[in-house]
């Protein structure tokens, strides 16, 4: 690339620089001058310089960069709020994706939310024992609470269910032999593939059955002197379906006890239980399936069916989830059950590991505990989370993400419906309409449960649906959707409070901006 100061050699490039504005033509633009009401002259200054700057190079490098004044006001508009605002910020998400990893999975619960901003704003008894006045354990937050809610000896939380799995196996099977069936050889986002950590943690992974199919003899047969534990992992993002066949955890832990090992149970996604009060069909919505039965005449909601043949089940409910729970994976006798905080728990990003208490004590001396352990925010967020399971009835209103999973899709037909009007009203030029689709509740969770939906489909001719989506993303609170078939794709099962106000106007605003370039 030529020096700054040498000058270009090509009539093009030294037009192009003719024509690149100076810094006081572009400040005096009304677009960017406006912007001196919410930002400091210096900071304006600083981004105008540094745009231009980028400018020049550009065409000195034989480039040929957008010069033009209402393109350069937008991205010195998008330059300040970048710099204004912090990088980790809130979005909105309309991808109907309730568990987005990318967008941070569950949202918390505004009790969740108010503890975790009350022991930010001060100091709080972290390590404190407020009755002895001595230091106390930081695990203590929590333990009583998932021994309660979990009928277990003793729990452990980390901060996230791969520190769950890496703790526990490097404390119990380090130098040893670990049995595991190879259909449960999980990779999930972000390149973390099991047979990785189980090198990490320096235990020999001994894979048996084959992809689909593998027996309780599998196992047995596979057990020598160094065995030391029989690992059960959940296939949390995938499932094999047709020709299979996997040994269950009854089967795993009667083995276990039998040959005198240890079986830990991988859940991932943490449901604790599936007696939750699931929202039953709304009569109003039309027929439905008939395997699932139907309301009486006159009822507007299946709960007035008694005498009818019962309550009218929605197939989306947690009854119908497969998705094995931590209730029954305590049951079946697992000697360790580790699982996710921010999956299906509802929480903040955690691991937790419940089960024999002599087995945790000997995880919480590993000093790598010390590297996994959560701090005061998560634990204060998870204390908060596991505080509402106390009253079961109030959990799919109380916690986020049971909440979004429940509605119907009455409701959904209705948001869906004020929202296309909306946005028709702001942008008259789209082309835009409902209909229906599926949502995910993502995360490694329920990959194969459909929960049904109705969307907003929108369309602007001779304008890229990328495009769109790009200047939405980079708004100042930046909206999410899908993109499909060259259209944006709205989805009202993930808009909660007034996120659905915020889209048209935005939308309107996005669609002017790329008309003005």
């Amino acid at each position: 690339m030529a020096p700054m100061d040498q000058p270009p050699t090509d009539d093009t490039a030294r037009e192009a620089l003719r024509t690149l504005p100076s810094v006081d033509h572009l400040i005096n633009q009304p677009t960017v001058a406006s912007l001196l009401a919410d930002y400091p002259r210096g900071e304006l200054l600083h981004v105008v310089r540094g745009l231009l700057d980028e400018r020049r190079r550009a065409i000195l490098a034989g480039r040929t960069p957008a010069l033009d004044v209402p393109a350069l006001a937008l991205e010195i508009r998008q330059r300040l709020y970048e710099r204004a605002h912090p990088n980790l910020r809130r979005v909105i998400n309309a991808t109907g994706i309730v568990l987005h990893t990318g967008l941070g999975r569950a949202p918390l619960a505004e009790e969740a939310i108010a503890a975790i901003a009350e022991v930010a704003a001060g100091y709080c008894n972290l390590e404190l024992n407020l009755e002895t006045g001595r230091r106390g354990d930081r695990h203590e937050h929590v333990r009583d609470l998932l021994r309660e809610l979990c009928d277990v000896e003793d729990a452990l939380a980390v901060n996230n269910n791969a520190a769950a799995t890496y703790l526990t196996l490097s404390t119990l099977a380090a130098g040893r032999e670990v049995v595991i069936s190879r259909g449960e050889l999980v990779e999930i986002g972000g390149s973390y593939r099991l047979p990785a950590i189980m090198a990490a943690a320096q235990c020999r992974m001994v894979e048996v059955g084959t992809t689909n199919r593998t027996r309780i003899s599998d196992y047995e047969q596979a057990i020598t002197d160094d065995t030391a534990v029989l690992l059960r992992v959940h296939t949390s993002n995938y499932r094999i379906r047709g020709f299979t066949q996997s040994a269950s955890l009854a089967e795993l832990v009667e083995l276990g006890r039998r040959r005198h090992l240890l079986v830990v149970d991988d859940l991932g996604s943490g449901l604790l239980t599936k007696d939750l009060p699931w929202p039953h069909f709304p009569c109003s919505a039309g027929p439905q399936p008939a395997r699932l039965g139907g309301c009486p005449a006159g009822s507007r909601d299946a709960s007035e069916n008694v005498g009818h043949g019962g309550p009218t089940l929605r197939p989306d409910s947690p009854a119908a989830w497969d998705e094995p729970t931590v209730a029954e994976s305590v049951a079946a006798g697992a000697d360790l059950t580790l699982f996710s905080g921010d999956k299906l728990l509802g929480g903040p990003q955690a691991g937790v590991i419940l089960g024999r208490a002599e087995l945790i004590t000997r995880l919480r001396k590993n000093p790598l505990a010390r590297t996994f352990r959560p701090g005061k925010l998560t634990l204060a967020g998870l204390e908060a989370t596991l505080r509402l399971y106390r009253d079961p009835a109030a959990i799919v209103q109380r916690i986020p993400v049971y909440r979004l999973l429940a509605r119907s899709q009455t409701e959904l037909v209705e948001a869906a419906g004020a929202l296309a009007e909306q946005v028709a009203a702001a942008a008259p030029e789209v082309q835009v309409s409902t209909e229906p689709d599926h949502s995910e509740a993502g995360g490694g969770s329920l990959p194969t449960q459909p929960f049904p939906t109705q969307v907003v489909v929108v369309r602007l001719p001779g304008t890229p649906a990328e495009a769109l989506a790009e200047g939405l993303r980079r708004r100042e609170l930046p909206i999410i959707c899908r993109i499909r078939d060259d259209a944006l794709v709205f989805d009202p099962r993930t808009l909660d409070g007034d996120d659905a106000d915020q889209i048209p106007g935005a939308l309107a605003e996005v669609i002017r901006e790329s008309q003005a370039t």
